[in-house]
């Protein structure tokens, strides 16, 4: 109670002596979706809950540029809390053996060396989420275009290649576990479209591959080894897994990147996982996926997609929406396989420049804390780069320019099944204060927000999409028993 009496003598100071004014926002977008359920779901997986993943490995980086996030309530907080409150059940994190250049400057892409992603790991369990551990075995980006090895491995033969693989994996391994993080699942590559390592036959590969697999067995028997290809609509990805089976690889997950601008169509992707899951036995998830809700540009660096783009199919509207369908009709797509469809992680959902400030202050900042996709550093090791740059995905994100939760987040909530003990994220319309009762004290708060212009979705009381006085009028009929609302409520309300 005495926390209510301060908030109504605080709030009363601040309306006194400020204006109202009118207040628009996105109205609920994932609330609109349908829920998306795995049907016998494995239960050997992840505690029997699919897998609700995001990759934010370039979280460190921007938080040290500046970057902070906010929950609904316009309160800062921890990225990996807001993320676990909305059901994300596993952080992925991508692995670089040396992103620095011979002076110690960073490559940027987020400096996501062994350290950054222990440390990544530690926070992501403190909120009880599980690490996929994305080790790329290069020094920067490894896609299907480039798979450059590490400087200090250039040299070695074939086998002394497999040798360094076995001990850089164990190594990986050992320093996020003593850090603290919980690895559920390790990526033995990362769009290994037979290119891996500098190797280009897909033979000669595998062999590779199973240094780093025997690795991971040898560490800990319980933790999931996935390989990871980009393109199911390429036609390719059978033949992948036939090598890896005539080579006796010893794995356990068939990951796809998976843009359905650029990869075909989702029935397709469950066919052809579904070809996998059946014919080798193996499980299927998807490891990387992304859509934009804007084409406006957050960073000043521009956008890898948005309108305005050439040679991509835009299979959903632009918008917050249309992002949360089709995050939605991935996880169905992967749920639509069987049960050994697992679950999906989207790409970089955070990557964010600092807000709203000039071009050459965001390149200062992504040369100093590598919080862009390369610094000019990187150069010398990755040819395609040509200067320092920004994200080219923050119109990607599920977070707007300003870093608070868009409505397509709520999807990871609207999977299932959850594990028991699973709370969603709380909300209910009028409840302002968010203490599960509707009374004075969020008149009182309402009215402040009315005036900070906050977009909050606790505020818009007659469901309009504009935060207003009539609002205020609506609430205070609601509270003398005039007239009620629609009151839109999920999850428990917090204890105060």
């Amino acid at each position: 109670m005495l926390k209510k009496i301060m908030v109504f003598i605080s709030a009363v100071v601040f309306i006194i002596s400020s204006n109202g004014t009118n207040v628009n926002y996105t109205a609920s977008a994932a609330d609109k979706l349908s829920e998306v359920v795995f049907e016998n779901f494995d239960t050997s997986i992840n505690g029997g809950e699919p897998i609700k993943g995001v990759d934010i490995s370039s979280v460190i980086a921007i938080e040290k540029a500046g970057v902070e996030f906010y929950n609904e309530r316009g309160d800062e907080e921890d990225i990996f809390a807001i993320l676990s409150r909305k059901g994300v059940n596993y952080i992925r994190v991508r692995v670089w053996n040396e992103p620095y250049d011979n002076n110690g400057n960073t490559y940027g892409g987020g400096n996501n060396d062994l350290y950054v992603a222990a440390e990544i790991g530690k926070r992501a369990a403190k909120y009880g989420m599980k690490l996929l551990v994305d080790i790329q075995y290069s020094d920067f980006w490894a896609d299907p275009a480039k798979q450059t090895r590490p400087k200090y491995w250039q040299p070695h033969d074939h086998e002394k290649l497999k040798t360094e693989i076995y001990r850089y994996t164990t190594w990986v391994l050992e320093t996020i576990t003593e850090a603290g993080g919980d690895i559920g699942m390790v990526q033995v590559g990362n769009e290994t479209n037979c290119f891996f390592c500098g190797e280009k036959d897909m033979y000669k590969i595998c062999d590779l591959f199973s240094s780093g697999n025997k690795a991971i067995r040898d560490f800990n028997k319980n933790i999931l080894i996935a390989h990871h290809f980009a393109d199911p609509s390429s036609g390719h990805f059978d033949w992948y897994a036939k090598v890896m089976a005539e080579c006796n690889l010893d794995y356990d997950i068939f990951a796809a990147s998976y843009y359905s601008y650029w990869h075909g169509t989702t029935d397709n992707l469950t066919a052809v996982l579904k070809g996998i899951a059946d014919k080798y036995n193996k499980y299927v998830m998807v490891a990387e996926t992304a859509y934009p809700y804007t084409s406006e540009d957050g960073d000043t660096f521009g956008n890898a997609v948005s309108q305005y783009s050439e040679n991509v199919e835009l299979r959903y509207p632009i918008s917050v929406e249309g992002q949360a369908q089709c995050l939605t009709d991935v996880f169905q797509a992967v749920a639509n396989v069987g049960n050994k469809g697992i679950g999906v992680f989207y790409w970089e959902p955070a990557w964010l420049g600092a807000y709203n400030i000039s071009w050459e202050e965001q390149s200062k900042l992504w040369k100093q804390y590598g919080s862009g996709w390369a610094t000019d550093c990187a150069a010398e090791y990755d040819a395609s780069v040509t200067a320092t740059g920004g994200s080219a995905y923050d119109n990607q994100a599920l977070f707007d320019f300003s870093g608070r939760p868009l409505e397509s987040l709520n999807v990871f909530s609207n999977i299932y099944p959850h594990k028991e003990g699973f709370t969603e994220d709380y909300f209910m319309t009028g409840d302002v204060y968010s203490d599960g009762i509707i009374d004075v004290f969020d008149m009182i708060l309402l009215r402040k927000a009315i005036i900070e212009k906050k977009k909050d979705v606790f505020c818009d009381i007659n469901s309009d999409g504009d935060i207003s006085i009539a609002d205020l009028v609506a609430m205070e009929k609601y509270i003398h028993g005039k007239e009620d609302f629609k009151i839109v409520k999920r999850g428990n309300p917090p204890k105060k």
